[in-house]
């Protein structure tokens, strides 16, 4: 069985999340695993005697929601794994693990300036997870089904690495996907590079006979370019790459990310490019 992950701290946004995370563990039929991540310090003896109390509390009301979610669901599979220490680790961690296939978590959207940033854990899960993680908005409204999933393209070399698993999630789904050219120069090599990565992606999704559909939108801003799209398609899943810590013209990173996370009143899944797991993976290795 499958294996999915709730990145799970008692918050509305957290529920809501799990809420959402329902509609793919039904479809994939995959096991749901709800990780909570005691991530306190003590500072004394009272301190360790109160954290330690509300550890308790916290585990015994997990425990709760699992127990309600199983006797509403009673097809799937829900578990509950508790750690300790830097959350976006222990996640990552038990994601590898459990080879999961995806990890949910909440965000409650931003205004003005906080526009550009996504909280510090989401961020870091989001961009060192070994598997793609799903951004939910707290005010998004479930329906219960994925029929059209926009995969923006832009000119950097990994833009087409989050095509096989976003097209195997469209097959599973029957979802159509939504092959949108971004551009946001007048520069011809830059344009020409957006359409030979679409030819590729439209040969790849012909081989595997997924519904598709090509786009193209001309914008200064990017970010509300691929947005302005997704409400005009009525786009229910937005896939983009992540921060990888180097820096390109034209591509999905950095502000470009946290924006659309931020700013997307749909989920956002974020899927990191492959040439960076190991890298990753020796950095937590050689943690103190």
């Amino acid at each position: 069985m499958k294996s999915i992950i709730v990145a799970f701290d008692f918050s509305k946004n957290a529920v809501h999340a799990l809420d959402y995370a329902l509609v793919y563990a039904k479809n994939l039929q995959a096991a749901i695993y709800l990780v909570w991540v005691d991530n306190s310090k003590p500072a004394g003896s009272l301190i360790e005697t109160i954290d330690e109390d509300l550890r308790i509390e916290k585990k015994n009301y997990l425990k709760k929601i699992i127990d309600d979610y199983s006797s509403r669901y009673p097809d799937l599979s829900f578990n509950m794994v508790l750690g300790r220490g830097k959350i976006y680790q222990e996640i990552g961690k038990t994601a590898r693990r459990l080879k999961a296939e995806l990890i949910f978590t909440g965000t409650h959207g931003a205004t003005g300036f906080e526009a550009y940033w996504i909280g510090s854990n989401a961020y870091r899960i989001t961009t060192t997870a070994p598997c793609p993680v799903v951004t939910v908005n707290c005010n998004y409204k479930i329906t219960g089904t994925i029929s059209h999933i926009l995969l923006p393209l832009d000119s950097s070399l990994e833009t087409t690495e989050k095509l096989p698993f976003t097209s195997d999630l469209a097959e599973q789904f029957g979802a159509t996907l939504y092959l949108l050219k971004v551009y946001n120069t007048p520069l011809k090599v830059i344009r020409n590079r957006i359409d030979h990565f679409a030819k590729e992606a439209v040969d790849l999704l012909n081989q595997r006979q997924v519904k598709f559909k090509v786009e193209e939108v001309e914008s200064d801003n990017v970010v509300s370019g691929i947005l302005n799209f997704a409400k005009d398609k009525e786009i229910d899943l937005i896939a983009i790459m992540t921060e990888q810590g180097n820096a390109s013209a034209n591509r999905f990173l950095g502000p470009y990310a946290q924006q659309v996370i931020n700013n997307a009143p749909i989920p956002v899944m974020s899927l990191r490019s492959k040439d960076y797991h190991d890298l990753d993976e020796m950095d937590e290795e050689n943690e103190f």
